[in-house]
């Protein structure tokens, strides 16, 4: 299953085809904005085996100038995508797909510090099974309690997320 509706906090347990649907669209969008792309990543937790996600496949992007993200707006819009800039994060564009969403685009300058730490964590729940089940767990709670909060869902994440940035720099 893929998509999430807005306004809703759900988990579905992990499927492998999340990696097929992860590889399809980094297929398409290397032809419309390859020339501005110097890596794809396939981040969140879709991109870690056996860890419950909601159901949209979370994208980074690496680009070589933050500004030309502007110039992949047009493009990743002929494939379904909305713009919604970056007022979240100054350092991100931000882009979603579909609704319910299915796919979100987080496009960031190359060496970027949040873009570090997306890499670093899905790598660390990767390697480490308790960390992971830690993690599983706290979603499970946390989205059973904020089901139709997901600003409520992300922020109660911070600390457990914190602590494993925190441990990985050790």
């Amino acid at each position: 299953m893929l998509g999430l509706p807005k306004g809703q906090v759900f988990l579905v347990p992990w499927s492998n085809e999340w990696q097929k649907e992860y590889l399809l669209e980094k297929d398409q969008i290397q032809e419309v904005v390859g020339q501005y792309i110097l890596a794809v990543h396939h981040i969140g937790s879709t991109a870690v085996k056996h860890l419950s996600a909601k159901p949209i496949i979370d994208i980074a992007i690496e680009i070589n100038e933050f500004q030309d993200g502007e110039k992949c707006i047009t493009p990743l819009e002929t494939l379904g995508y909305s713009y919604k800039g970056t007022n979240v994060l100054p350092d991100r564009h931000y882009f979603n797909k579909g609704e319910p969403r299915t796919h979100q685009i987080h496009m960031y300058q190359s060496g970027n510090k949040y873009l570090l730490e997306h890499l670093a964590f899905r790598d660390y729940l990767r390697y480490n099974e308790t960390a992971r089940i830690q993690y599983e767990q706290l979603k499970q709670d946390l989205s059973t309690v904020n089901k139709s909060n997901k600003h409520k869902y992300a922020d109660d994440k911070t600390n457990f997320v914190k602590s494993i940035l925190d441990n990985i720099k050790k």
